[in-house]
């Protein structure tokens, strides 16, 4: 799909979304033509400040693990990323990273990192005996990720359109510990449109996790179309948003020409603040690291 062609599909039915220069990502820089991974950028308006790119521990994540703790290499990818300059670690109860990020993590000074994790609601997802109210999930948290506070807690693959009111107690505690400071911001990774409509409305939200690409492939829609002018009216309005499934869960992960588009669409649609890529290999990092340096910032 090209640019011009996704612009038309977008224009048609779904009214003109607006992803210019005005809506940027980054402020323009008329000396800077391409994206720097590890420029720092403003999560919303939650105070936090971190890479454009962060890593994301939970690929094919489920029921504690995920495919870098089933393959033994989760403390060294991770570690690897920080070397590497990236500085958000994404992270859930679902996928069982926490001692993982904290031993990759250990003797680095605290405020030199982001750390965001999600809580399991639903049905599924974790084991049972897991499952708790809100703030004794973080304190959980707390001591997996060997930390004293979190940036970032959400909660996790919401689908239910009423989820703002099915999860109320759970969000007013969320809200409870962020006044403590023992959380920085709270949140929603969302999988469905009605949910992300929801989030949108929802005041409570300070951060989305929102899937996007440009091919439709494992987002809330398959037409891009209808995804995008909702995160681009969350982010105008000072949500924090992360684009996640950039690679559209990993299907087109072996296509560079798509891999390359899905970063020039979201990089320049100016609807999210940051990405995160599941990494399986130090050298997957390098990869991506040269593709978005050298994908062009455009005006629109």
């Amino acid at each position: 799909m090209t640019r011009r062609h996704f612009i038309s599909t977008v224009s048609t039915g779904a009214g003109m979304v607006l992803i210019g220069a005005n809506s940027g990502l980054l402020s323009y820089d008329n000396a800077q033509k391409t994206f720097d991974p590890f420029q720092k950028i403003s999560l919303g308006k939650t105070g936090i400040k971190t890479t454009l790119l962060g890593m994301g521990t939970g690929y094919s994540g489920y029921n504690g693990t995920s495919a870098i703790t089933r393959a033994g290499v989760a403390e060294r990818m991770i570690r690897a990323a920080y070397e590497r300059g990236i500085r958000f670690f994404d992270c859930a109860d679902s996928y069982g990273t926490h001692p993982f990020v904290a031993a990759a993590l250990k003797g680095i000074p605290r405020d030199k990192y982001v750390l965001s994790s999600k809580i399991w609601l639903t049905e599924g997802g974790i084991p049972e005996e897991n499952k708790a109210e809100a703030d004794a999930t973080v304190e959980r948290f707390r001591k997996e990720l060997n930390t004293d506070y979190l940036d970032l807690v959400q909660i996790h693959c919401m689908t239910d359109a009423n989820w703002t009111v099915r999860f109320r107690k759970q969000m007013d505690i969320l809200e409870n510990l962020k006044s403590k400071g023992i959380i920085h911001a709270h949140g929603v990774s969302v999988h469905s449109l009605e949910a992300l409509e929801a989030a949108a409305a929802s005041p409570w939200v300070d951060v989305v996790h929102v899937r996007l690409n440009p091919y439709g492939d494992t987002m809330d829609k398959k037409d891009p179309g209808l995804i995008l002018p909702v995160v681009d009216k969350m982010h105008k309005a000072g949500k924090g948003v992360i684009a996640m499934k950039l690679i559209g869960n990993g299907h087109f992960r072996n296509d560079p020409q798509k891999i390359d588009s899905s970063l020039d669409f979201v990089l320049n649609s100016g609807a999210a603040d940051m990405i995160i890529v599941g990494f399986e290999q130090p050298e997957q990092i390098d990869n991506y690291t040269g593709r978005i340096k050298s994908t062009v910032r455009k005006r629109v």
